[in-house]
């Protein structure tokens, strides 16, 4: 495996990006994943590592960069504790156009490297940016053919780019895995999405006994069983969708 970080060029500023790919047999397909509102950390590092070992050029790229941060450390459980609070407020800043436009720049830098295949895309997002992988499957039709949100939040919302759409808006397949019990993606929300996907090629799956987090290996809430369920699902999805 090939691990690098690079500065990646956006209308912004620059994002520091974790990049992994198998050394031999490319170009491979790209895979986009997206952190959760934590940050980038080691634990996120390892995850794109097992991802890219699959045959995948997986890009990781720092999401707060036009905050002037990239790794948090570690947050305390309490809510009202002022780094979380601090956590929510790089997380608010954030937006889909903005997080649109930083897609276009990783592609761009992606389209220039021999080990990377552009033309299909896979994405993942966690917690906070599951919403950003869904709406890159609606950004960038005919490249990005599959996206998956894992743990999810505003996964239905108000806006005209709310995730709960998106299944008419594009050809990708969809995967939508959901804690049992998530208070950032209650289940009267998770019905939405469920009605949003009728008939699509789009699946809304429930682990059961789960809870926001369950596939972080560094979480309280780790559940291993689901987290590996989810491992199998991700990477099924992109065997179906990121091949010629």
């Amino acid at each position: 495996m090939i691990d690098q970080q690079v500065e990646i060029p956006t209308k912004d500023g620059h994002t520091t990006t974790f990049i992994t790919h198998p050394e031999r047999g490319g170009p491979h397909p790209v895979v986009i994943f997206y952190m959760d509102a934590p940050a980038i950390r080691e634990e996120l590092r390892d995850m794109a590592r097992r991802l890219g070992t699959s045959g995948y050029y997986v890009m990781l790229p720092n999401m707060y960069y036009r905050s002037g941060v990239m790794e948090l450390g570690p947050l305390p459980a309490d809510p009202e504790a002022p780094e979380r609070k601090r956590m929510f407020g790089f997380m608010n800043s954030l937006s889909i156009p903005m997080i649109m436009d930083d897609t276009t720049a990783l592609l761009a830098y992606a389209d220039s490297q021999a080990a990377a295949r552009t033309d299909i895309i896979g994405t993942v997002g966690y917690c906070m940016s599951g919403q950003y992988a869904v709406n890159a499957a609606t950004h960038f039709p005919g490249r990005v053919r599959a996206a998956a949100s894992i743990y999810g939040t505003r996964l239905a919302t108000d806006q005209p780019d709310s995730p709960h759409l998106a299944a008419s808006k594009t050809e990708a397949e969809l995967y939508f895995a959901c804690a049992e019990t998530d208070i950032y993606a209650p289940m009267d929300i998770i019905e939405k999405v469920k009605q949003g996907m009728k008939g699509a090629n789009a699946e809304v799956e429930i682990y059961p006994g789960t809870h926001h987090g369950f596939a972080f290996p560094k979480r309280p809430v780790y559940d291993r069983d689901a987290a590996e369920r989810h491992w199998e699902r991700l990477l099924a999805l992109y065997r179906r969708n990121l091949s010629s």
